[in-house]
């Protein structure tokens, strides 16, 4: 039985091998790309693996300014929930950039807001304990350098989700807004923070 190897070629990217059956291969030149995507499949053969034929793919991923007309793409690419993308730093350089994968942040945000509903009932202090060690492992595994502004807004969510479905507990004393504020001085939701600087 052969396994499948989900491959991104992207020019100007260098080789990373973050998981075994996951990779990106960096190639300077489109032509060097296009050899390498014609002959992998055949190597990939001899070990009985074989690539997975939609999640394969040869993108430009060039610098913005470097980008010709005809370049396929925005060049931007997910990759292990992750949107890889160009921009500026603060001193004027092109850089390579990660966030969150839109198809991710919404995957995180409706499953808080199915667990707030499923868990309504649950004793507050349990509520807190699973939402917070829910934040804590988004936080650590997307926890990346120019992601902060989308960890907040999972936070964000998180309280906006609870607080929604405490307040349909009982039909006779919904959270007011006031209520919740006091409620999360007590059962303060984890601040996100930056663990990864790559």
């Amino acid at each position: 039985m052969s396994r499948e190897v989900h491959v991104r070629i992207c020019e100007g990217v260098g080789v990373r091998f973050p998981r075994a059956t996951r990779l990106v291969i960096g190639c300077e030149l489109a032509g060097d790309a296009r050899r390498i995507m014609a002959v992998l499949p055949k190597r990939f053969a001899r070990f009985g693996l074989r690539m997975h034929p939609t999640k394969t793919a040869l993108i430009a991923f060039r610098k913005p300014e470097a980008h010709q007309g005809t370049d396929p793409g925005n060049g931007t690419f997910d990759f292990l929930g992750l949107t890889h993308y160009w921009s500026r730093s603060r001193r004027g350089f092109w850089v390579i950039k990660r966030r969150t994968a839109r198809k991710r942040l919404c995957r995180t945000k409706k499953a808080l807001w199915r667990w707030c509903h499923v868990n309504r009932h649950a004793p507050l202090k349990y509520q807190y304990q699973q939402l917070c060690q829910k934040l804590r492992g988004h936080f650590q595994y997307f926890g990346i350098r120019g992601n902060f502004r989308l960890l907040e807004e999972v936070r964000r969510y998180a309280e906006k989700a609870w607080r929604y479905w405490l307040s349909r507990r009982s039909s006779k004393s919904p959270t007011r807004w006031e209520k919740f504020q006091k409620l999360l001085e007590t059962y303060v939701l984890p601040i996100p923070k930056i663990v990864h600087n790559i």
